[in-house]
């Protein structure tokens, strides 16, 4: 099957549909760079896919925007495109940086692919030929520049006092990386963890940079590269051997791109080996589980949050979980680059969700932001907060 742009007025109504799914075209840069760098992805991830379409069925974008380029065939008949030649274009791009690595064609692939993966390199590879959306390069710019996504210029740690700065022990075993989202948009997560983990003589790096995700999952592997190292040296100044996370994004980050020295744990899965030791009280609740992408598909960590939920109160499953679970719509830099498409498929999640619970919790602090855009009439709440209610 040959990927060819469409012509004429076909083109006009697919570039004026995707604008209204929040698919905006960008110029190519390229074209004022001089000469593109050679396109290189290993071709055995791409000609994995047979282009059987089963991927179009489960993929969370396509579902909401509706044409081929925004569904997982689509995007490896793009990047088999490229490896065959066909020069980065706006279609290129606005099909690529719209692909949330939810993970789940990969799950539902009867030929093995890995799509989320060849989406990334795809990504890197635009970026080294400066093909690149504003969202992109803003994201990058508040990374690179302030050591955050948000791009804040307050202290990492501002949700502690200086006193308790001033006692977290220099040296540790344990160390949590807190995250970007829990330093600056739920800094009232990140200090009920660190209440609970202090307990086991967890301490915190004097000073985190973003864990690099966002930069990696948007092709800036350069860049992630730098931030990487200085968190690692971080780590190695504590003398961690454990690091642990209640990000989802952090967690698959610092598991799977990060050295292998490091033991990295999520917050759930660090609860679930010590639930006796937390004693935690019976709550007269019936909470329903998002299970995030980066955690459960792309890591299997599925059991841990349900034993921890199901130690305090009543557990009511969603219609779709576990490697079946809908994306939030959060992740893969379509919240920042497309929002509209990220609303659209967090209202898809809610529609999961069962009658007569209390609330939905969650273990990842971007699954919160973007289930509580999209939650009307429940309450999101991350498991820490379940937690520390259960230990009121």
């Amino acid at each position: 099957m040959k990927v060819v742009k469409n012509e004429g007025k076909k083109e006009t109504k697919r570039t004026e549909k995707m604008k209204e799914n929040g698919i905006s075209e960008t110029r190519d840069k390229s074209e004022t760079k001089g000469k593109e760098p050679l396109f290189e992805i290993d071709p055995r991830s791409v000609y994995k896919c047979v282009q059987c379409g089963t991927c179009r069925s489960v993929c969370p974008v396509f579902d909401v925007v509706g044409w081929e380029s925004a569904n997982t065939r689509g995007r490896m008949l793009i990047i088999k495109s490229m490896l065959e030649g066909r020069p980065p274009s706006e279609d290129v791009l606005s099909s690529l940086a719209s692909c949330t690595t939810c993970g789940i064609c990969a799950v539902k692939c009867p030929a093995g692919a890995n799509p989320p993966e060849v989406v990334e390199a795809a990504r890197a590879q635009l970026v080294k030929c400066g093909v690149t959306t504003e969202a992109q390069d803003k994201l990058k710019a508040a990374i690179t520049t302030s050591g955050n996504s948000f791009g804040e210029t307050r202290n990492r740690l501002h949700w502690l006092s200086d006193t308790e700065r001033s006692k977290l022990p220099e040296k540790s075993d344990y160390v949590y990386f807190v995250g970007c989202f829990d330093s600056y948009r739920y800094p009232e997560f990140a200090k009920k963890t660190f209440e609970v983990l202090q307990r086991f003589g967890v301490t915190l790096l004097p000073d985190e940079q973003c864990c690099a995700s966002p930069l990696l999952r948007t092709g800036f592997r350069d860049d992630a590269e730098k931030i990487m190292e200085h968190n690692l040296e971080q780590i190695r100044k504590v003398g961690a051997h454990t690091v642990i996370t209640g990000c989802a994004g952090c967690y698959t980050t610092l598991k799977n791109n990060y050295p292998g020295e490091l033991r990295v744990i999520s917050l759930p899965e660090f609860l679930a080996e010590h639930l006796e030791e937390l004693n935690l009280k019976r709550l007269d609740l019936t909470v329903t589980y998002h299970d995030p992408c980066h955690l459960g598909r792309h890591n299997k960590v599925y059991d841990p949050p349900r034993e921890v939920i199901q130690a305090i109160c009543t557990l009511k499953e969603m219609k779709n979980i576990k490697e079946n679970s809908r994306c939030c719509g959060g992740g893969g830099g379509v919240r920042i680059g497309y929002p509209d498409i990220s609303l659209k498929l967090a209202k898809k999640r809610i529609e999961d969700v069962p009658e007569g619970v209390d609330y939905i919790v969650t273990s990842c602090p971007l699954c919160v932001r973007n289930l509580r855009d999209a939650a009307e009439d429940i309450e999101v709440i991350d498991i820490v907060e379940l937690v520390a209610m259960a230990l009121e």
